[in-house]
């Protein structure tokens, strides 16, 4: 794996143990696509560094059990949004 890579996968897990943020923020902040972000965080980080993927996944599984909440919220603010204009 290129070195150039490698580092930014190593980042990109650091980033979300530290921040517990989602694909799509950590994508914007590395300026990658959301595509990239989850193949860094669920295959090379698995063949970079098992013990930080294993922390990794755990947020991942998080943000997935809690998806149909966040986008109902999502949805509601868009439209509250929009009748305030």
């Amino acid at each position: 794996m290129n070195s150039k890579i490698a580092k930014r996968v190593l980042e990109e897990a650091n980033y979300i143990i530290k921040t517990k943020d989602t694909v799509r923020a950590i994508s914007n902040i590395f300026k990658v696509s959301k595509s990239t972000v989850h193949k860094d965080l669920h295959e090379r980080l698995l063949d970079l560094n098992h013990g930080l993927y294993l922390q990794v996944d755990e947020i991942l599984k998080y943000h997935t059990d809690i998806r149909h909440i966040r986008g109902g919220e999502s949805t509601r603010k868009k439209y509250e949004k929009l009748d305030t204009n």
